[in-house]
């Protein structure tokens, strides 16, 4: 189960995190979780390119360590990245303190102020905890819209669907460069690029403040 469209009453149950960004212009601020990946990485930089588009990275610290060269990459092609914890922690699963220290495996790692949970999924205990440790990435980064990229029994106009109904100006859209959505995202992505572009939006990363 899972909402592609952020509703109101889960932005305001977590109003430290940050859902959308703020301003009307025409921006888009797409973000790829669970990379860096063999395939599907090196596909997004390659379409990002296309459209002289940035977005912003979400890494698992073993990932990171496995495609060093990839991660380089991201950095390289002017895209930002984000802490996504060292093996993909659920929050709600996790101990707090166990928790803290995943993402801190992962931060050795991934130079970041970002930060965005697997799955969404945090506890308002862990939040705090993280603030107040100025060790962790303090910026904690949800979505707006999430494409559903991940979902095996979505086809991959149906995800195309999700993000073009669903986006606005300032959204952050969630895909995913990873060997589970590469399917879909491989045609979602160009689609979501194109659709877009010839509305006259641009593609931005996020940045820390």
């Amino acid at each position: 189960m899972y909402l592609v469209k952020t509703p109101f009453w889960l932005r305001a149950f977590y109003p430290s995190c940050t859902w959308k960004m703020p301003g009307t212009e025409k921006v888009i601020y797409l973000s790829f979780d669970d990379g860096p990946h063999l395939e599907a990485t090196p596909f997004v930089l390659a379409e990002l390119k296309k459209y002289n588009a940035k977005a912003s990275f979400f890494c698992i610290g073993k990932n990171v360590e496995v495609h060093q060269n990839l991660y380089a990459q991201i950095i390289q092609e002017g895209h930002t990245v984000g802490n996504h914890s060292y093996d993909h922690v659920n929050g709600w699963k996790t101990d707090t303190n166990d928790y803290l220290e995943n993402i801190k495996s992962a931060g050795s790692l991934i130079q970041s102020n970002l930060f965005r949970p697997p799955y969404g999924r945090i506890s308002r205990e862990q939040l705090q905890k993280i603030k107040a440790d100025k060790t962790l990435p303090q910026e904690i980064i949800m979505w707006d819209v999430l494409s559903g990229d991940f979902d095996l029994t979505l086809s991959a106009e149906a995800c195309t669907k999700n993000v073009i109904k669903n986006t606005t100006a300032g959204s952050i859209v969630v895909f995913h460069d990873s060997a589970k959505a590469f399917e879909r995202l491989k045609i979602a992505l160009p689609a979501m690029l194109t659709h877009f572009s010839n509305l006259g939006y641009t593609f931005k990363a996020i940045t820390s403040t």
